[in-house]
C-alpha cells in the first residue's frame, strides 16, 4: 500500500514559524493567533447577528452590549478571550459556543485563516470540515473586512520624523477591474529609521507606476509624520528624483545601479554581453567618482558608436547614478542598489503566487499586507555594523540628524 505523503504548510506558514528555536516561542506565536483569530470570527459573526457592523440599534431593536471575559482551554494552554455580547442576548457563537470551555482543533482553523491569507475559500473549508457548520458568505465577507481594517490602521499609522534610506519601488499585480483583467502597481517604500531597523512605510495601488503618484505617496509620508529622508533609493523611472525633490527637497536621490545595468545590457547582442557587462563595471567598481568618469570616458570610446543609447542613459543620470561615492564605504554597500526591496518584493510573491487574478483591489491590498505582517516578523535585528554606519550618517549629515 502506497504511504500517504504528510501534508506540507502553505509558504506563509512556512516563513511563519522558520525563525522558532523552542516550544515557548512556537506556543506565544500560535496562541496569539488563535485569540486574534477567534476574537475575528467572534466580531464577524455578531455583526451578520445584528445585520449591520455598526454599534447603532438594529432594526430588531437589538444593538452591542460590551464584552464578558471567557477562558477556553485549548491543545497548548487556556485562552482569554473577549465575546461580544448584545442588548436582547438572542447572540448565540458558533465558533466558540456558550458554556464550551475547550477548542479542539481550533488551531488548525485560526492558523489556516491567518497563514493561507485569509483566502475566503481555505475558511469556509476548515470551519466546515472542523466544525460542521456551514458559514455564509456574509460571515465570511465580515472577516475579509475585519482585515481590511487592520490595514487600513496600518495603512495610516504615524511614521517616525526621519528615516535614514528609503528603498522605493513597485510589485505589479493582475486585477480584474470594470470586468478586464489589467496590472496595478503596488508602490512600496521600506524605511530605514535612527535604530538600524526596518519597517515597511506603507502600500498605495495605481494604474500604473508614475512620477506624479510617487508624489503623492511621498506626500502621504509627509502628512503621517515623515519630516526629513536622508538617502531615496530608487529604479530610473523619467521624473522620479524630481517628484522626490519636490517633496523631500534635502534628499539625495541613488539612482539603483543594477536595474541601470539591466537597462544598458538589454538590448546588447549576446556576443558582446560578457565583455560589455565587464567593462561597465569599471564604472560603478571604481574606488571614486573621479575614477568612475573615467572609466565612463573609456568605456564611451570603447562602446560608443555599437551601443550609443546606453551610453547616453549613463551621461544623463550621472549624478544621480553616482550619488553613493560621497559615502563610506559601509553606506555606499547600502544604497547603490535597490535589492532590499527587491527582496521583499520577490517574497510577496512567493506569498501570492497562487492568486494568479485578484477581484478588486482590496483583495490584492490585502493579501499584500498579509504578507508583509508575515515577512516583518523576521526583521527584529538590527542592521549589521549599525554603530559603524550610524557614525558614519552623523559625520555625513551632523546638522540634520537628531537622535
Amino acid at each position: 500500500m502506497k504511504r500517504k505523503e504528510p501534508s506540507k504548510l502553505s509558504p506563509i506558514a512556512q516563513e511563519l514559524f522558520k525563525g522558532i528555536r523552542s516550544k515557548e516561542e512556537f506556543n506565544a506565536i500560535v496562541s496569539e493567533l488563535i485569540k486574534q483569530g477567534i476574537e475575528t470570527v467572534l466580531k464577524a459573526e455578531i455583526d451578520e447577528h445584528l445585520d449591520k457592523g455598526k454599534d447603532d440599534p438594529s432594526p430588531t431593536g437589538n444593538f452591542r452590549n460590551g464584552y464578558s471575559e471567557k477562558t477556553v482551554k485549548g491543545t497548548i494552554g487556556d485562552l482569554a478571550l473577549s465575546i461580544p455580547r448584545d442588548r436582547l442576548s438572542t447572540f448565540e457563537p458558533q465558533i466558540v459556543p456558550k458554556h464550551q470551555r475547550l477548542i479542539d482543533n481550533i488551531e488548525d482553523v485560526v492558523v489556516g485563516l491567518y497563514a493561507r491569507g485569509m483566502n475566503t475559500r481555505d475558511i469556509e473549508d476548515q470551519i466546515r470540515d472542523i466544525y460542521k457548520i456551514d458559514v455564509s458568505e456574509t460571515t465570511v465577507s465580515n472577516i475579509t473586512n475585519r482585515v481590511i481594517e487592520y490595514m487600513k490602521q496600518w495603512q495610516n499609522r504615524p511614521l517616525e520624523k526621519q528615516y535614514f534610506i528609503a528603498y522605493m519601488d513597485c510589485i505589479v499585480v493582475k486585477v480584474k477591474d470594470n470586468g478586464k483583467v489589467v496590472n496595478k502597481a503596488i508602490y512600496l517604500i521600506i524605511g530605514i529609521n535612527k535604530d538600524g531597523r526596518k519597517e515597511v512605510l506603507g502600500m498605495w495601488i495605481n494604474q500604473n507606476e508614475s512620477a506624479s503618484f510617487w508624489m503623492s505617496v511621498l506626500t502621504d509620508l509627509k502628512a503621517r509624520g515623515v519630516e526629513d529622508i536622508l538617502i531615496a533609493c530608487t529604479d530610473n523611472l523619467k521624473g522620479f528624483t524630481d517628484a522626490i525633490k519636490a517633496t523631500f527637497p534635502l534628499t539625495d536621490t541613488q539612482l539603483c545601479v543594477v536595474h541601470q545595468v539591466r537597462a544598458s545590457t538589454r538590448y546588447v547582442v549576446w556576443n558582446d554581453r560578457k565583455e560589455f557587462s565587464k567593462d561597465l563595471k569599471t564604472i560603478y567598481g571604481a574606488p571614486n567618482q573621479e575614477a568612475a568618469h573615467d572609466a565612463l570616458l573609456a568605456f564611451k570610446e570603447k562602446w560608443g558608436k555599437k551601443y550609443p543609447h546606453a551610453i547616453q542613459s549613463w551621461e544623463r543620470n550621472w549624478e544621480n547614478l553616482t550619488a553613493f561615492f560621497k559615502y563610506p564605504l559601509e553606506i555606499r554597500t547600502m544604497i547603490y542598489t535597490t535589492n532590499a526591496i527587491e527582496s521583499l518584493n520577490s517574497t510577496i510573491r512567493k506569498y501570492t503566487k497562487t492568486r494568479v487574478i485578484f477581484p478588486d483591489d482590496n483583495s490584492a491590498l490585502k493579501a499584500v499586507y498579509l504578507s508583509i505582517n508575515i515577512i516583518e516578523r523576521k526583521w527584529t535585528m538590527q542592521l549589521r555594523n549599525w554603530s559603524l554606519i550610524l557614525n558614519q550618517f552623523l559625520i555625513t549629515f551632523e546638522d540634520r540628524i537628531k537622535l
